[in-house]
């Protein structure tokens, strides 16, 4: 059980970033502005990351380690290193998630892994149609943007956007049962050279395969 939480928790924070992260921003804009213009410009990207989800308690935590990178549109690669080894991979029709433990891949069309995720939310889309956007100011030291969902059935709470001066440092999302999964940022390098190719995802010799 303790792996199956861990591995969702995994894929959740994967597809948070499927559309990319920071980039250069104006040197004045606060948090909303920043985001509105994050959504917009952002075009590929590298960094290191720590995730860390929360139960609703309050009471466990679970702490994970690794690296991303990612091209728009719809294209990234989470390679998780602690506690265990995992890498997702969206290619741009669909996500795949590898587990060399099990040597197991299993594949999803993407817009149905996404839906009305927070992904849909940084892909930059129908913001004011999909999502209540509020400034929240500054909190441990980081300018927040709370990002509600209008849907009535929504998979998630919130998602939260913490900027650290124009840079984009950290996103933290409630699910629908107040379980807390934050991703703090590290080392990114924005505009990095990468191509569609570089996220074509080939399943290793002898692994199952299961598609959905």
């Amino acid at each position: 059980m303790r792996r199956a939480t861990s591995r969702g928790a995994r894929l959740l924070g994967a597809l948070l970033l499927a559309a990319g992260l920071a980039a250069a921003l104006p040197a004045r804009a606060d948090a909303l502005q920043s985001f509105s213009a994050f959504v917009r410009e952002v075009k590929s990207g590298r960094a290191a990351f720590t995730q860390t989800v929360t139960s609703a308690d309050g009471a466990r935590s679970k702490l994970s380690r690794g690296s991303f990178e990612f091209l728009r549109p719809n294209r990234f690669r989470f390679v998780y290193t602690q506690p265990f080894e995992q890498t997702l991979v969206a290619d741009g029709s669909k996500v795949w998630i590898y587990d060399p433990d099990l040597n197991q891949a299993s594949s999803r069309k993407l817009a149905q892994a996404l839906g009305a995720t927070p992904a849909a939310l940084l892909a930059g889309g129908e913001l004011e149609r999909d999502f209540v956007l509020q400034p929240q100011g500054l909190q441990g030291g980081l300018d927040w943007v709370l990002a509600t969902p209008r849907a009535a059935e929504p998979a998630f709470k919130s998602v939260r956007v913490g900027f650290r001066g124009t840079e984009l440092a950290a996103i933290e999302i409630v699910d629908s049962f107040g379980q807390r999964s934050r991703l703090d940022f590290s080392g990114f390098v924005a505009n990095v050279a990468l191509t569609p190719e570089s996220f074509r995802f080939v399943p290793p010799a002898g692994a199952d395969l299961i598609e959905q």
